[in-house]
C-alpha cells in the first residue's frame, strides 16, 4: 500500500459515480490597500471569481510599537486580507503570476500564495462538480 497517497484523491475513495477532477484552491495573504492592484490584474488575466476577507496575521515583519495616551502597546497582528480562488490546473500559474504583479511593492509583508490541491468543489445550484463548477 502506498502511503504517499492523499485518499481524498485517490480513486479508491471515491463514489461510484465521481471523477478526480484537477482543482486547486489557491489562497493569497495581501496588504490591504493592494487590493484594487491584484483585483485588477486578476481580471486582465481573466479570473473574475474569489473571495475576500479580513485576516490578522505575523510574519517577518514582527509587528510594531504604538503609544496610545501615555501606554506603550505592542501590535505583532498586522491586518491582511486573504483571497481565496479556485482554479482549474491551467490557470494556476496565470493566478499567481497575477497575485504577484498587484501585490508586490518589494518590502517585506507583501504576503505569501498557497496553492492548495482541493478533493472536491460542487455548485450548489446545479449539483455540478470539479472543473465544470469552477468555471
Amino acid at each position: 500500500m502506498n502511503m504517499g497517497l492523499n485518499p481524498m484523491l485517490d480513486s479508491r475513495y471515491l463514489l461510484p459515480n465521481e471523477r478526480r477532477y484537477v482543482v486547486k484552491l489557491i489562497i493569497a495573504l495581501i496588504q490591504p490597500h493592494k487590493l484594487p492592484d491584484v483585483k485588477k490584474a486578476l481580471f486582465d488575466a481573466k479570473i473574475y471569481k474569489m473571495t475576500v476577507t479580513n485576516a490578522l496575521g505575523c510574519g517577518q515583519q514582527k509587528g510594531f510599537t504604538e503609544t496610545f495616551r501615555g501606554v506603550v502597546h505592542e501590535v505583532n497582528l498586522l491586518k491582511k486580507l486573504r483571497l481565496e480562488i479556485a482554479v482549474n490546473d491551467e490557470f494556476v500559474e496565470p493566478t499567481i503570476e497575477a497575485i504577484i504583479k498587484g501585490a508586490r511593492t518589494g518590502n517585506i509583508g507583501d504576503g505569501k500564495i498557497f496553492v492548495l490541491d482541493m478533493a472536491q468543489c460542487i455548485r450548489i445550484r446545479t449539483g455540478e462538480r470539479g472543473s465544470e463548477a469552477i468555471g
